[in-house]
């Protein structure tokens, strides 16, 4: 039996990256890729593309190649799915305590008051920016600790500190906003600096205390937004199934995937809708829609058929978007599909892209916060 081989091109296209990169990624692996002779071109193997998809998918975990080699210089590449799944458990568990570690290791609000003022103690005015540049040359901040975000967030943690000490700095007086996003050291905040230990301690603690008020407008939007998301899922589980189909192939058009259409609504062999990428329809992305209740979960069976129904299309690429969930089965399947690509659309996410493409929602308020226009005072 001759056995399935694979061209650099189609392996890139099977693991879902571009020619190009795929070249570059099995330039740097070229030890771990096995490849086959064919006549005179250079093939890979089923071998090949399992390491392709190791590899890319430990890309999407956040290694970059550097560290993937690193990886597999300490643990040795897995050389099937069960070591696989060891590998990433690993890796899983170590991720986990590295970010912990990272997220514990940025200064808080309280280690960063007086540094602060001390960055800009000669009493110049520098930009916030400038000042933020020597607090991470202050603190020694790695890169890691510079981009680390909240969880669930796009929030990043050192800067939102830092907007919070700049506020309760400004707020008491410490320092003032002489133009725009620059600042000065006041005589308090000079005075203050000239305190002893303990006077020092005591007023960083009141200091903790003040807390920016778009914080708490932030922290009620999200609420807002979360309780939204909680209404618009339930309203989505009670439409007819016809006007489910259209709002979803709606959002995907609306999202800027291509002009789509729902599908003929009897013996539509199982895709609910289709969306043209181009004009011409070469490439196709069908949808299936399921309208179920909050407890009735998507299993593999019914993505699986999905996946026979794009093949009976021909199709490489398919969205499954569903009011409920997706079992852990249904998304490795998704997950280790090889020829084509299906994407997993649960409620929550559902509900939170119709909110960001303004889809079935309505701006109920609109909150305006102005600030002071400096060069509105400026000498002409």
């Amino acid at each position: 039996m001759n056995k399935l081989l694979f061209s650099k091109k189609r392996m890139s296209e099977i693991v879902g990256w571009s020619e190009a990169n795929g070249r570059r990624w099995v330039k740097h692996f070229k030890e771990y890729i096995p490849e086959d002779l064919s006549g005179n071109r250079v093939m890979y193997t089923s071998e090949s593309l399992r390491i392709m998809k190791l590899l890319k998918k430990l890309n999407e975990e956040g290694l970059n190649i550097a560290e993937i080699k690193q990886l597999f210089s300490n643990e040795g590449i897995p050389r099937n799915k069960k070591e696989e799944k060891l590998l990433f458990d690993k890796f899983s568990t170590n991720h986990n305590n590295s970010i912990k570690n990272i997220k514990e290791s940025i200064p808080s609000i309280k280690d960063m008051m007086i540094p602060y003022l001390h960055m800009i103690k000669d009493g110049k005015a520098y930009p916030a920016s400038e000042i933020t540049e020597r607090l991470v040359s202050h603190f020694r901040l790695t890169d890691e600790q510079q981009v680390m975000k909240y969880e669930n967030t796009s929030d990043i943690i050192f800067l939102s500190r830092v907007r919070s000490v700049r506020y309760s700095l400004k707020k008491e007086n410490y320092i003032e906003e002489v133009n725009k996003l620059t600042y000065q050291i006041t005589s308090e905040g000079l005075e203050l600096l000239s305190e002893n230990k303990n006077e020092i301690e005591e007023e960083i603690e009141e200091l903790e205390k003040v807390v920016d008020p778009l914080t708490i407008v932030k922290e009620k939007l999200d609420e807002l937004k979360q309780e939204l998301a909680e209404t618009l899922l339930k309203q989505l589980r009670n439409v007819h199934w016809i006007k489910f189909e259209d709002i979803v192939i709606e959002l995907l058009t609306v999202m800027g995937y291509g002009d789509g259409k729902v599908t003929q609504r009897t013996n539509d062999e199982g895709l609910d809708g289709v969306i043209k990428e181009d004009k011409l329809g070469l490439d196709n992305i069908y949808v299936q829609a399921k309208r179920y209740g909050a407890t009735n979960s998507v299993g593999r069976d019914v993505v699986q058929s999905f996946s026979g129904a794009l093949e009976g299309k021909g199709a490489r690429k398919g969205v499954f978007i569903t009011t409920s969930y997706f079992t852990d089965n249904a998304k490795q399947y998704a997950e280790r599909l090889d020829a084509k690509k299906i994407i997993l659309i649960d409620g929550k996410q559902l509900a939170k892209l119709m909110i960001d493409h303004n889809v079935g929602v309505d701006i109920s308020d609109t909150f305006v916060i102005k600030s002071i226009d400096y060069d509105y005072f400026k000498d002409e």
